[in-house]
């Protein structure tokens, strides 16, 4: 009997497995990408909690009903998404030129490394709109206060906070990932002049709003589309990021 060369060594891997590879790759570290942003956020929101109940028990009985105006909202919250913008950034610069000592196609590595995005920003996101249902419910934990409930939610529901967090996180964590990209091919003069091209993109888009008297339209374009509308045309950006990265990683190697 005559045993194939694929049976003796065992079967290839498929597409779906090696991409599966990369995502448990990425996460293998999870101390860095799970446990340090949650213990990060409680203790932000600890901090934030504490202020509160200060101002609250140095004030007057009579007066706590209105202690906390203007001391109530805390973006601190925002810490998440800033830190899914480091993840991002990781992956390429630590798990990259690993997965390429591993024979891990490129277009793999790509594809692997989105799935850890979307699946990272889901369970952050989950766990976003919950803590937000949770503060809700406890009148801002107790003491009026609100760092999952921010202004930028504008009042919506789980829903909305959950569609709001996933996105903003995909973002972060893409454009996180296409900086590193930039740094993995050019170094330091692709991050410069990534930069650079922004800045003048920026400037030209204010410069062009400011001379047409577009205000009133860029005002008018953000009531139409409202919070939901305008955090669906951040998918837009967080496109371009992922296929502009892969486009750059394509040709880039760790010691480029």
């Amino acid at each position: 009997m005559t045993i194939a060369p694929s049976a003796a060594l065992g079967a290839a891997p498929t597409s779906g497995q090696r991409i599966w590879r990369v995502v448990r790759l990425n996460l293998v570290n999870k101390w860095t990408v799970i446990w340090l942003p949650i213990i990060i956020m409680f203790f932000i929101w600890l901090v934030n909690w504490l202020i509160w109940w200060i101002i609250w028990a140095a004030t007057p009985p009579a007066g706590r009903a209105t202690a906390l105006d203007g001391t109530e909202w805390s973006g601190g919250a925002f810490y998440i998404f800033v830190y899914m913008c480091v993840v991002g950034i990781q992956v390429i610069a630590a798990t990259f030129p690993f997965a390429l000592g591993l024979s891990v196609t490129r277009r793999h590595f790509a594809l692997g490394s989105a799935l850890t995005f979307l699946i990272l920003g889901a369970g952050y996101a989950i766990g976003f709109a919950t803590l937000a249902s949770i503060e809700e419910w406890t009148n801002g934990w107790g003491l009026g206060g609100h760092i999952f409930t921010s202004v930028y939610f504008q009042g919506q529901g789980y829903g909305g906070r959950l569609f709001i967090a996933f996105v903003g996180m995909l973002f972060f964590f893409f454009v996180g990932a296409f900086s590193a990209s930039l740094f993995m091919r050019w170094r330091m003069y692709g991050i410069i002049a990534a930069g650079a091209a922004l800045t003048l993109l920026v400037i030209g888009a204010l410069a062009l709003i400011a001379l047409t008297d577009g205000w009133p339209a860029v005002g008018a374009w953000f009531d139409d589309n409202g919070v939901l509308g305008v955090t669906a045309w951040l998918l837009l950006p967080t496109l371009l990021a992922g296929l502009a990265g892969y486009a750059v990683l394509r040709r880039a190697t760790p010691k480029s």
